[in-house]
């Protein structure tokens, strides 16, 4: 399992590990995309494109924009 947090909007889920996960599956699994939000995995920022490991502990910080 996956521990993922999402920041400043209090969602706190733990979603299954599959192997060859990678960061940007996890933020796809939890209604986010890349251009969207930034994740740390083990309190680490992690490109898209990163492998997740069984038990890592995701945080998604949301992008925020104006104008």
């Amino acid at each position: 399992m996956i521990r993922v947090k999402v920041l400043g909007r209090g969602i706190e889920r733990e979603i299954e590990w599959k192997k060859g996960m990678l960061v940007k599956d996890v933020l796809r699994e939890i209604g986010f995309n890349t251009e969207s939000a930034i994740a740390r995995v083990n309190g680490r920022v992690a490109l898209e494109d990163e492998a997740v490991e069984d038990g890592a502990n995701v945080e998604v910080i949301p992008v925020v924009s104006g104008g």
